[in-house]
């Protein structure tokens, strides 16, 4: 951050604050009135198909989870908006991380949102927030290019990857509670869900971690991405197979991240982009 011009930095310091108040202040109303629009909508569909009650449910606890995340996300910005102006080093992986929350968080309350509510997607406005700062703070930094579009990029496609994986997450539990034969599994097309959803959730949380340490340029950045997206790729392509042809189901939510993790694939191993992404090769 030393690096960059001051002039950038002040405007980095002012965006992290105008962007913190928002995520303090505005972003939990717009996304609670989104959770209420969209419990209102999936409790009329439930009563036609009781398969989505369990969303209910589910909503009702990752919505607020997600507005947590993004309200300390929001403390952190201002907190750290004057250590931004003056360049200090530390601020680039935390005022990352912190704005990811909102980028990742919104985009995955948007599925929801879209799926049940017409009109304008408000968790829309709290993930464009998010980015706005995140690919500011990315780009503005006077850097190397290849480091810098290494970081845009691999950044980028991991935030990505956390709103996918949640999302199939969420699926998979959501069929879990209401299976017909529960507490037991009718075959492998039932019972894959359950070695899925987990999985999905602790990539999320790796790649969360992954985000802060690529950002500070640390080895365990890139091993923690590649872990996340192999382990990614390794479970949702069997699992899009098995549910085309075992369990019968016409859904590729699945195979959507597939251009994610394979994009990201390519970041973290091309040997320009593996270059400036890890300051120590050692």
């Amino acid at each position: 951050m030393q690096n960059t011009p001051k002039p950038i930095r002040l405007v980095l310091a002012a965006l992290a604050m105008t962007v913190g108040l928002f995520m303090v202040a505005a972003a939990p109303f717009i996304i609670q009135t989104s959770l209420e629009r969209v419990l209102t909508e999936l409790s009329i569909v439930a009563q036609q198909k009781p398969a989505y009650a369990s969303g209910i449910l589910l909503f009702s606890f990752a919505f607020p989870l997600y507005r947590g995340l993004i309200f300390i996300g929001g403390i952190a910005l201002l907190l750290m908006a004057k250590a931004i102006a003056e360049g200090q080093e530390w601020t680039f992986p935390a005022a990352l991380l912190a704005s990811a929350f909102p980028s990742a968080g919104g985009m995955f309350m948007f599925m929801p949102y879209v799926s049940f509510v017409d009109g304008f997607p408000l968790p829309m406005v709290v993930s464009f927030v998010g980015l706005a700062f995140f690919w500011s703070l990315i780009l503005l930094r006077k850097v190397d290019k290849w480091l810098k579009w290494g970081q845009f990029l691999a950044l980028t496609f991991s935030g990505m990857l956390t709103t996918h994986a949640f999302i199939v997450g969420i699926g998979n539990l959501r069929m879990l509670l209401t299976r017909p034969e529960k507490p037991f599994y009718d075959g492998l097309g039932t019972w894959v869900l359950a070695w899925s959803q987990p999985i999905q959730w602790i990539c999320v949380l790796l790649l969360f971690a992954a985000i802060y340490l690529l950002a500070e340029r640390k080895i365990w950045g890139w091993r923690l991405a590649l872990v996340s997206v192999v382990s990614l790729a390794a479970m949702d392509i069997p699992m899009q197979i098995i549910r085309l042809v075992i369990a019968r189901s016409t859904s590729w939510d699945y195979s959507y991240g597939l251009p994610v993790i394979i994009g990201l694939l390519f970041v973290l191993l091309f040997p320009k982009f593996k270059g400036a992404l890890i300051a120590d090769q050692s």
